[in-house]
């Protein structure tokens, strides 16, 4: 039995950030998840560029990377999960990882990027804090 699925209702209730930027990396979706994870409200996220979410030091490499995704209608992820620093709202440093798809138009042209994104900015920490113990149980200084 094939059930259909409320499109809406699943973008809404999911636990990951689902953002939808246009060719022009303007926003278009932006879910609640993305609200909770980067701070901006939906009405705040709409029609801005993705720079809204990029650190300043990654927004060169991730602009060419962008552009040329929509020139080429390919992006050289695909299913790789990507694992990169973000910005919130109130200026802190998030770390993020995240899957990305090309969308297209009837006509074939790429139109946009999907974002599905997951914050990992407590695991990260607590993944380096252990680091940093295992380091200093190996190396105990005398």
């Amino acid at each position: 039995m094939k059930t259909s699925v409320d499109l809406l209702q699943l973008v809404e209730c999911v636990g990951d950030a689902i953002i939808v930027a246009d060719a022009q990396e303007k926003i278009v979706l932006w879910n609640p998840a993305a609200t909770r994870i980067f701070g901006y409200s939906e009405a705040e996220a709409l029609s801005q560029s993705l720079d809204l979410i990029v650190p300043e030091r990654q927004r060169q490499r991730h602009n060419e990377g962008y552009s040329k995704s929509m020139e080429t209608g390919t992006t050289r992820y695909g299913t790789s999960l990507l694992k990169v620093p973000a910005k919130h709202k109130n200026g802190s440093t998030l770390s993020i990882a995240f899957t990305v798809g090309m969308l297209f138009d009837a006509n074939q042209k790429p139109n946009g990027v999907v974002a599905v994104i997951r914050d990992e900015t407590e695991r990260f920490a607590q993944e380096r804090a252990l680091k940093r113990r295992l380091a200093d149980l190996e190396n105990p200084q005398t």
